[in-house]
C-alpha cells in the first residue's frame, strides 16, 4: 500500500474478526528500537479517556479488544505485534490509530525497512505498508483501522511527528496538565533520575532508558499517571536515586508473588509441600503429555490474563474459554484423539483450536499434525496449536504440512514452546501481576510443575544428532562448507539463544531479545547458511542479546575449537572527566564482579588498547590507560568459561553451560554497570563496516 490508500478488510479475507498488526524495522547496529502505541478514538477524533491509550505499561484492554503482544526477533531486526479483536471494540470507538515512537532523541531515519503488516485470524498476511520519508520524525502513525457500516477498513497514513510521543498523544486528546510549573517539576524529576537535565518542551528523549519522552507527561489527577510510562531501572542500578513510593499502574492494583520464599513450618527438609499438580507419579511419556496438557489447559480456563497472553497472538478473541482433553474426533476409519481442545465464545461466536503436545524432548510427527489440520478444516476449527520443548524459527518449520488452498475455511498452524509458557507465567506472577491472589497461586503452581524435572516441560534441551560429528569435524579440520550438519547446529544454536532470552527475561521482568545483524531483506535460510559456512571456517557460534536498560549488547561466543564460552559487553566511556577518572570509576563499579573478569580499553585508533583481569587492575586502574594517549571510546568486559561437551541439558551439557554463563555474566557484571545516559547512533562508516 501507499500513503493515503485504504482497503476494506472483508475484501481481503473472510476471517477478519480478529487481526494481527505487526510494526517492524531493521537496525544496522542491532541496537535501534521503538515503542508501539494504540489510541482508540471516538467520532470527534479524540480518546474517550486516558485508558484508551495503550502502550508498554498499559498493554491490554479489559474487554480484550487490544493487546500488545511484545517484540519478536526477525531476520534483520525486531517486530512488535498487536492483536485486535474487532468484534470487541466498543461501538462508540470509530477509529483505531496505530503508531510507534522512538526515544533518547533518536529518529526513525536511523532505522531501515520501517514497515507495517496486517494478517487475519489465520495468520495469513493481507497487506503491507512501508513508511518512507520519516528521517527526522520521532513518532509515526503507521495507519488506522476505522468503521464503515458494519465492517472495518484500513488506511495507510505514514504521518510523522518531530515532537515524539507527547505531540502525538496531545493531538488525540490525552490529558496533559497545563500548569507549567507542574510540568517543569515532572521533567526535572525525570532529569534527576537520569543524572541529566531535560529541557521542558524540547521534544527530545535524553533519559537513561527508553521511556524518557513519557516522563514529560504530567498527570491530570491520577489519570495520566496511569496511562503514561515512567522510566524504570533495575534495583541494582538505582544507587543514589530516591526510590519512588508508588509505581504507576494502568488499572487497579494487581497481585504479584514475592520472589523470596517464606520460612517453612515443616519439621525438617524431607517434608514436601502439598502441590496442586503433583509430579511424583509421572513415569512414562504418555503420562507426562496427558498431565502437562490437562494442567496447562485448566489454568488457562481459570486465569484470563494468562490465557490471553498465549492465544491472542493466534487470533483468538477475548471471551469465555473452556478447555478439554482427550477429545475423540472422527477421521476416516479410525477416530483421532488430539491432546486438547480450546473453545472461546464471544457474542455467540466460537473460536476453536486443537492442541497437540509433546514433552521430554519428543518431536512432533508430521503425519499426526497433518491429520489434525485436515480435521480442523472439515470441522471449521480456526487453528491447530502444537506445544513442545522445541523452539520454532522463522523460515524453518518444525513440521511440514500441506494446506489445501481450495478450501474456503483456512486453518492456522501455530507453535508454542514450553519455555514460552513458563516465561508468560513468570512475567505475570513476578513482575506484572494478575487480578487476584487465587490466579497468582494457580500460576505459581503451574510454574512449579513446568520447572520440575519430572514434568518433561523443560524447553529446548538437545543440540541434535549433528552436534558430536560437527565438533569432531572442527577438531580434526574435516568439516567442509555446505555440510548439512553444520546448518542443523546453527539452527539449534539459534533455538538455544531464544530460550536463554526467555529465561533471563522472565527472571528480570525485562525484554530480552536476540540481535540478528543481517542485510535488509535477507532470507532467514540464507542467513543461516552463511553462519553455517562461517562455523566450518572458524569453529565459532556467536550471538548477541539486547536487554532493556543495559548499557550495551551482551555477546555470547562458543569456540568449539578450544571448548571455551565467552560472554561480554562493550560499554561507552563517559564523555566527562579525565581518562584516569573514567578507569577508576569503572573499577569501583565492578568492585563485586569476579576477579577473572577481562577488561579491555577500546580506543579510536587501529592499535589495540591495554587489557587485563580485574584482579590485576583493581590496585592499578591506570593500567587501563593507552600508552600513546589515544582517545578512550569505551571498555570491553568479558568472562571465559569452559563449555559443556554433551549435546543435552545435563549438568555437563552444552545447553546448561550456555544458560549458566549468560546468567552469571548478567548477575555478576552487567548489574553493576551504569545505566546508559545516551545511545550512540552508528555512523555511516560504522554501519557500512558492519
Amino acid at each position: 500500500m501507499v500513503n493515503g490508500a485504504n482497503v476494506t478488510l472483508a475484501d481481503l479475507s473472510d476471517d477478519v474478526g480478529s487481526v494481527i498488526v505487526s510494526l517492524g524495522w531493521a537496525s544496522p547496529s542491532g541496537e535501534g528500537d521503538a515503542d508501539v502505541s494504540v489510541l482508540l478514538l471516538d467520532s470527534n477524533g479524540k480518546v474517550r479517556s486516558d485508558s484508551d491509550f495503550y502502550f508498554y505499561n498499559h498493554p491490554v484492554a479489559a474487554d480484550g479488544s487490544v493487546q500488545l503482544l511484545g517484540k519478536t526477533p526477525t531476520a534483520d531486526g525486531s517486530e512488535d505485534r498487536i492483536s485486535f479483536d474487532l468484534t470487541a471494540v466498543p461501538g462508540e470507538v470509530e477509529r483505531i490509530v496505530i503508531a510507534a515512537s522512538r526515544y533518547e532523541g533518536s529518529s526513525f531515519g536511523e532505522l531501515d525497512d520501517v514497515r507495517m503488516t496486517l494478517a487475519d485470524a489465520a495468520g495469513e498476511g493481507l497487506l503491507r505498508f512501508a513508511v518512507d520519508d520519516a528521517d527526522s520524525m520521532t513518532a509515526v502513525i503507521f495507519g488506522e483501522l476505522y468503521r464503515r457500516g458494519e465492517g472495518w477498513k484500513f488506511r495507510a497514513v505514514g504521518q510523522g511527528y518531530a515532537t515524539g510521543l507527547a505531540g502525538l498523544a496531545t493531538d488525540f486528546g490525552v490529558d496533559i496538565e497545563d500548569d507549567a510549573a507542574a510540568q517543569e517539576d515532572a521533567v526535572a524529576e525525570a532529569g534527576a533520575e537520569a543524572g541529566t537535565a531535560v529541557p521542558v518542551g524540547s521534544g527530545t528523549q535524553d533519559g537513561p532508558e527508553r521511556r524518557r519522552d513519557a516522563a514529560a507527561f504530567v498527570p491530570a489527577g491520577q489519570r495520566l499517571m496511569n496511562a503514561v510510562p515512567a522510566p524504570r531501572r533495575p534495583d541494582s542500578q538505582a544507587e543514589g536515586v530516591k526510590k519512588r513510593t508508588t509505581r504507576p499502574r494502568t488499572a487497579k492494583k494487581k497481585v504479584t508473588l514475592p520472589a523470596t520464599v517464606k520460612n517453612t513450618l515443616a519439621e525438617n527438609d524431607s517434608w514436601k509441600a502439598a502441590r496442586l499438580f503433583p509430579v511424583s507419579a509421572l513415569k512414562s511419556d504418555r503420562d507426562r503429555e496427558m498431565r502437562a496438557t490437562s494442567v496447562l489447559l485448566s489454568v488457562m480456563a481459570q486465569v484470563p490474563e494468562f490465557s490471553r497472553r498465549l492465544t491472542a497472538a493466534f487470533g483468538a478473541p477475548a471471551g469465555r474459554m473452556e478447555t478439554f482433553t482427550e477429545v475423540s474426533l472422527p477421521h476416516g476409519d479410525s477416530p483421532r484423539r488430539p491432546d486438547g481442545v480450546i473453545r472461546v465464545e464471544r457474542a455467540g461466536k466460537l473460536w476453536t483450536a486443537l492442541v497437540e503436545t509433546k514433552t521430554n524432548g519428543n518431536a512432533l510427527k508430521a503425519e499426526q499434525v497433518q491429520a489434525y489440520m485436515d480435521i480442523a478444516a472439515r470441522r471449521g476449527y480456526e487453528a491447530v496449536i502444537t506445544l513442545t520443548n522445541d523452539v520454532a524459527l522463522e523460515g524453518s518449520p518444525l513440521v511440514d504440512v500441506k494446506i489445501d488452498k481450495r478450501r474456503k475455511h483456512k486453518v492456522a498452524l501455530w507453535h508454542l514452546s514450553w519455555a514460552e509458557v513458563a516465561y508468560q507465567a513468570q512475567m505475570l506472577i513476578r513482575h506484572e501481576g494478575v487480578s487476584n491472589a487465587a490466579h497468582a497461586w494457580l500460576l505459581q503452581e503451574l510454574l512449579h510443575y513446568l520447572q520440575h524435572e519430572n514434568s518433561g516441560c523443560h524447553g529446548f534441551q538437545n543440540m541434535g544428532p549433528a552436534w558430536v560429528p560437527v565438533r569432531n569435524g572442527i577438531d580434526d579440520e574435516t568439516l567442509c562448507q555446505g555440510d548439512a550438519r553444520a546448518l542443523e547446529v546453527v539452527e539449534n544454536w539459534e533455538r538455544l539463544i531464544r530460550q536463554v532470552c526467555l529465561r533471563l527475561g522472565g527472571e528480570l521482568g525485562q525484554k530480552v531479545l536476540p540481535v540478528q545483524r543481517a542485510k535488509r531483506g535477507t532470507d532467514p535460510k540464507e542467513r543461516r547458511d552463511r553462519l553455517a559456512d562461517q562455523l566450518c571456517l572458524d569453529g565459532r557460534l556467536q550471538a548477541e542479546l539486547r536487554i532493556d536498560g543495559t548499557p550495551g549488547v551482551l555477546t555470547v561466543s562458543a569456540d568449539l575449537r578450544t571448548g571455551k564460552l565467552r560472554t561480554g559487553i562493550d560499554i561507552l566511556a563517559p564523555e566527562q572527566g579525565y581518562p584516569l577518572s573514567r578507569a577508576k570509576r569503572l573499577v569501583r563499579r565492578l568492585a563485586e564482579a569476579p576477579a577473572d573478569l577481562h577488561v579491555e580499553t577500546l580506543v579510536d585508533s587501529e592499535a589495540a588498547g591495554p587489557r587485563g583481569t580485574l584482579e590485576r587492575l583493581r590496585p592499578e586502574p591506570a593500567d587501563l590507560l593507552p600508552k600513546d594517549n589515544a582517545k578512550i571510546t569505551g571498555f570491553r568486559l568479558s568472562l571465559l568459561k569452559s563449555m559443556g561437551s554433551g549435546r543435552g541439558n545435563a549438568e555437563t551439557g552444552f545447553i546448561r553451560s550456555v544458560d549458566d554463563a549468560v546468567h552469571r555474566f548478567y548477575t555478576t557484571v552487567v548489574v553493576h554497570l551504569d545505566t546508559p545516559t545516551t545511545r550512540r547512533t552508528p555512523s555511516k562508516e560504522r554501519t557500512a563496516a558492519e
